[in-house]
């Protein structure tokens, strides 16, 4: 059986996570909201219709009769099954927690662009934006960064994964934060670039990695916009 993944159509978003994973590990899925009647399958789930396992939001993975839901969660899940984590249970769970942070992460990046809420439309708070997208470059992109890059440093199997001798959905999940911070950010990435060099070369290993490569440059590979959790408005990268 194939595994399900529910999650909203025309974006890459926190779905874009989990089918990383996927694709690397070559495992079979249908993403289920880009198939004739996919809104209503996801609707019927989030209101309960499908029984007790019922998630607050999208993405949510089904395998069977499991269904497993947030980000982290489901790469728990997957991890020893697709074998993109080690066998041992303190780095599991270390990759776990970095996981975890990289979901604290990427929930900073979104604010950028909507400090004031997701009710609101970006037009509604592009002063607000601006002012939290500084304080973003400046200090906690640094901060974010600058740990997963001393995480790198300091494996003691070497310095090119986060976890571990191999390659983890940690490793594929630091990549698509690469990829969307020089979507929405290039200029600033241009330079910022310099300080994370481990991060710079782990990016450029995964996308040279087959079962990504091959993802990358196909149709299932929705391209950045606008609706998205990584977001170019150039007003807000203000570094020239």
């Amino acid at each position: 059986m194939s595994y399900e993944l529910y999650y909203w159509d025309g974006i890459q978003g926190r779905g874009e996570f989990v089918r990383l994973a996927l694709e690397d590990a070559g495992a079979g899925y249908q993403d289920v909201a880009r198939m004739s009647g996919g809104s209503s399958k996801i609707a019927a789930f989030l209101e309960g219709r499908n029984g007790h396992q019922m998630p607050f939001a999208p993405p949510f993975l089904k395998d069977g009769d499991i269904v497993v839901s947030h980000v982290a969660n489901i790469l728990a899940y997957l991890g020893p099954r697709l074998d993109l984590v080690p066998a041992g249970e303190a780095e599991r769970l270390f990759a776990h927690g970095l996981q975890l942070t990289i979901t604290d992460f990427v929930t900073e990046i979104h604010d950028t662009h909507h400090p004031l809420g997701i009710d609101d439309y970006y037009e509604d708070q592009k002063d607000e934006a601006k002012a939290r997208s500084s304080r973003f470059l400046s200090s906690r992109l640094p901060k974010f960064m600058g740990y997963f890059e001393a995480v790198l440093a300091a494996n003691p199997t070497g310095t090119e994964h986060a976890v571990g001798s191999r390659v983890s959905y940690v490793d594929l999940s630091l990549f698509q934060v690469m990829e969307g911070l020089r979507y929405a950010f290039p200029n600033t990435m241009k330079h910022f670039e310099e300080d994370i060099p481990l991060l710079v070369s782990l990016h450029g290993r995964i996308g040279e990695r087959a079962g990504i490569r091959d993802y990358l440059a196909s149709e299932r590979r929705i391209p950045f916009n606008e609706m998205g959790i990584f977001r170019h408005y150039p007003e807000l990268d203000q570094r020239d």
